[in-house]
């Protein structure tokens, strides 16, 4: 038995106005992933920083310029298929975006986060935004 490839991803946590930025992933070969709500960003190449990957990914995906902050969640999560670490950064956008990768978007309210409406491995980092954000309103 072969084993999983594990994929190392930047992601990018974005509040405006006490919301969440919420991307939806398009079709995907694994059906765990598709059309399921996600943190924008993607994979962290060799050599690369993950407050490196997480820029150039949005500014790839999403044509949208951040500030990446700090680190906000770090959560490996095992699929059928592969493993991912996912690298969760607070970050503040300095541009307006456009969505070129995902079919839609949407500004969250914590407390409205639903983790069966996410990739899992973001939907494991739902429970603690909800602790921490969730009275907001």
């Amino acid at each position: 038995m072969s084993e999983k490839k594990h994929i190392h991803v930047a992601a990018a946590l974005l509040f405006d106005n006490g919301k969440v930025f919420a991307a939806k992933r398009g079709a995907s070969p694994y059906p765990y992933i598709a059309h399921k709500f996600e943190f924008p960003g993607g994979k962290i190449e060799q050599g690369e920083r993950g407050e490196d990957a997480v820029k150039r990914e949005l500014k790839e995906e999403l044509d949208m310029d951040v500030e990446v902050g700090g680190l906000y969640a770090c959560q490996t999560f095992e699929y059928p298929d592969f493993i991912i670490t996912l690298y969760l950064y607070e970050c503040e956008m300095r541009s307006g975006f456009e969505l070129k990768e995902h079919e839609c978007y949407q500004w969250m309210s914590p407390k409205d986060l639903d983790e069966k409406e996410w990739a899992p491995a973001d939907a494991d980092i739902l429970g603690t935004l909800k602790r921490v954000f969730g009275e907001v309103d």
